[in-house]
């Protein structure tokens, strides 16, 4: 069965293998256009992220609201709930800005090509 936090694992662990195939460069991750599309592929990852970090939020609310939050060590559950409220919007703000920065980067990409003038590999397309 497939729920939240196993989906946002799967997300990781993605990221991850993302991070491991980009470490060198082999016949598909050698040119700007290729960066371009992995830019815009994460562009997009990123922009679900405020609304994903938000709704992290919603068992915990519903459960406040039932007042059946527990707390280790006895703290106050407004005051925990409080604090994670805050640390929550701080996160959807940085996430924005992430996104923001990220999408920045795919228009800045997006006019980089390969001049394949001179390159042998490339001579066939020339002809």
């Amino acid at each position: 069965m497939t729920t939240p936090g196993r989906t946002a694992s799967q997300a990781g662990d993605l990221i991850r293998q993302f991070n491991h195939d980009t470490i060198s460069t082999g016949t598909d991750w050698r040119f700007p256009p290729h960066a371009y599309d992995a830019i815009g592929n994460l562009a997009y990852t990123i922009r679900m992220l405020p609304q994903a970090l938000e709704q992290t939020l919603h068992p915990i609310e519903r459960t406040h609201q039932e007042g059946r939050v527990a707390i280790d060590g006895g703290r106050n559950p407004q005051q925990a709930v409080n604090e994670l409220r805050a640390a929550t919007a701080e996160a959807v703000h940085y996430a924005r800005l992430l996104s923001a920065a990220v999408d920045r980067m795919h228009s800045a990409a997006s006019p980089m090509g390969l001049d394949t003038r001179g390159l042998p590999e490339f001579e066939d397309d020339l002809r």
